[in-house]
């Protein structure tokens, strides 16, 4: 049996200034496997690098070792503080790198599935972001994502992000993504919230695994606009498994333990659990009829 191997390399691109550096976990049996392997895009937060997958390794082998994750290769793009989005002035592209030129790099290079249930998105902070308006975006390439306290504000139009929401982040930087003056409208078709409330049935279709979670001592306030996107799923019907995490903040001991439950969530998207309980089957048996005489949907 051959050891996990992190590699750390780099793939070109022309829509971004430069070469993107990224690192690749390829688990145990890799060389062996006559089989592909899940993909799982993890994704850094803000001011992040790849290095970020190197510091989550012993969190992934410690899943797969013991059976609760399946084997996957998993990639860390170095992205800075893009927000993981093409510029509205066309110099980074970084949306359109991910889906496009990476995400056929990596297919090209390691043996990866390529279908949508072995394709995944996992993303911390401004990764917990990038995941969901990719996910949202493009179901039809991704079966699941796991956004942990993800760096969105509880807003459908962005003059009303309150202070308190975007505090960290300078008018700079929204200039620099959005525009300056900010591109409102295009702030909008890339929100999160916006994408699930106008593609809510093209989600729901689609089945997306989603899994969403925040800490309620989050010191950026994110569980705010991690909740208004709950309500906007919700609302509009899309299947979600949701976790406000007592006691938790953005940083410390909690981050662990919750990353590792998301990541469960993904190795249920690629294995799902058997729908076979005889349990479940008896409890319709009682239900079914008193819903019909009510006209509830069975």
């Amino acid at each position: 049996m051959s050891a996990s191997q992190l590699i750390e390399t780099e793939a070109a691109s022309d829509l971004l200034p430069g070469p993107v550096e990224y690192a690749v976990l390829l688990p145990e049996d890799y060389e062996e496997s006559e089989e592909d392997f899940p993909l799982l895009f993890f994704l850094h937060g803000g001011n992040g690098s790849r290095e970020f997958l190197a510091r989550m390794r012993p969190l992934i082998e410690r899943l797969q070792g013991q059976g609760r994750l399946p084997g996957m290769v998993v990639v860390t793009p170095s992205v800075g503080r893009s927000l993981y989005m093409d510029y509205r002035d066309g110099t980074q592209k970084w949306e359109g790198f991910i889906i496009g030129q990476f995400l056929d790099h990596l297919r090209q290079t390691y043996k990866v599935r390529s279908d949508r249930q072995g394709t995944l998105l996992f993303g911390i902070s401004m990764g917990g972001m990038g995941a969901l308006r990719l996910g949202f975006k493009y179901p039809d390439l991704f079966g699941g994502l796991a956004a942990l306290e993800p760096g969105i504000e509880p807003a459908l139009a962005f003059k009303d992000i309150q202070i308190q929401d975007r505090f960290w982040r300078a008018d700079e930087l929204f200039e620099a993504v959005f525009g300056k003056p900010v591109d409102e409208e295009y702030w909008a078709a890339n929100n999160p919230a916006n994408i699930a409330q106008r593609d809510a049935e093209k989600i729901r279709s689609s089945k997306l695994g989603v899994y969403l979670e925040c800490g309620d001592e989050d010191y950026f306030y994110l569980y705010r606009g991690t909740e208004f996107l709950h309500r906007i799923l919700w609302d509009h019907q899309i299947p979600h498994e949701y976790h406000i995490v007592r006691g938790a903040n953005h940083l410390g001991r909690t981050v662990g333990p919750r990353a590792m439950e998301g990541l469960e969530f993904l190795g249920r998207v690629v294995n799902p659990p058997s729908a076979d309980d005889p349990e479940i089957e008896m409890l319709h048996k009682m239900l079914d009829p008193l819903k019909k005489r009510v006209n509830l949907e069975v």
